[in-house]
This record gives structure tokens, C-alpha cells and sequence, in this order.
């Protein structure tokens, strides 16, 4: 049992990781957002071959959907940061805790099924997988490029 909670709560920490760097890069390294949008818009719509007006009704939409699921973490975020505060965890409150992992997940997904008609409305099928892909790969360089810039220069002290 309990290494089933250490194994659940690792994946717990894994699912998170995406909005969690955005908030530490936030915090610690009071990260450009604007240079940063502007970096992955201009991946995005490289990458997959937006043209000026595709790209014009697609980010908006994005970054609608993108707030939204960042909301979401940010109830969830504070629960873990109690968490590493308190040194005195009960199992109860680590079940409460992968249950909510479970509930934002859930909810995430019903974002992505109540945006796909509308990002269908904007893009081709094909246009749209390729910019979710860009998006993606966008985000796993950042983290790379985060991670290294961590040990590099120190923990807050990217690029």
C-alpha cells in the first residue's frame, strides 16, 4: 500500500509538472510571458504552416483554453505547496490529493472536447494536429532549455 501511494503520488507530481515549471519559471526567474508567447506563436505558426489569418483566430482561442486549464492547476498548486510545507501528511490527505489529480485531469479534458468544434471552426485537421504538436514540442524545449539553465547557472537563473 504504501508504495502504491508513493508510486500514485509520483505521477502526481509528473502530470503537474507543465503548469507547475510555468509557475516556478514565473516566480523564480520572472520569466518575459510576453517574449515567451510570442516565441511559441512564432514556433506554432512556423512549424505548422499558419498563414497571418489562421494564425490570427487560432492563438486567441489557444490561449483562452490555455488560461483556463491554468486555473484549473491553481487551486491544486496551493494544495501542494501546503503539502511540502507540512512535514506531517496524512494518508487521507494524499487520497485527497490524487483524487483532485484525477478531477483536474477529467476537467482538463472536457476544455479539449468543448474546444475541439471551435479550434475545427479555425483550422484543417491536419493544420490544427501539427500546431498542437508544435505546442508540445515548444513546451518539452522550454523545459529542457529551463532544466539546463538551472544547473548551468543556478536554480532561478535561466538564459
Amino acid at each position: 500500500m504504501k508504495n502504491r501511494v508513493i508510486l500514485l503520488c509520483g505521477l502526481l507530481l509528473l502530470s503537474t509538472l507543465g503548469s507547475t515549471l510555468l509557475a516556478q519559471q514565473q516566480e523564480n526567474r520572472r520569466m518575459n510571458m510576453l517574449d515567451y508567447e510570442k516565441r511559441k506563436s512564432e514556433y506554432i505558426q512556423k512549424e505548422a504552416g499558419l498563414t497571418q489569418a489562421e494564425a490570427d483566430k487560432y492563438f486567441p482561442l489557444n490561449n483562452e483554453l490555455t488560461q483556463k486549464k491554468f486555473e484549473l492547476h491553481a487551486k491544486h498548486r496551493e494544495k501542494l505547496r501546503e503539502i511540502r510545507e507540512n512535514n506531517n501528511i496524512s494518508d487521507e490527505e494524499y487520497r485527497k490529493l490524487l483524487e483532485n489529480d484525477v478531477e483536474i485531469k477529467v476537467k482538463e479534458a472536457a476544455l479539449d472536447k468543448e474546444y475541439a468544434p471551435k479550434f475545427e471552426k479555425v483550422l484543417s485537421p491536419e493544420k490544427l494536429f501539427k500546431a498542437q504538436q508544435a505546442e508540445r514540442d515548444f513546451m518539452q524545449k522550454e523545459v529542457t532549455n529551463f532544466r539546463q539553465g538551472s544547473v548551468r547557472q543556478g536554480v532561478g537563473r535561466g538564459r
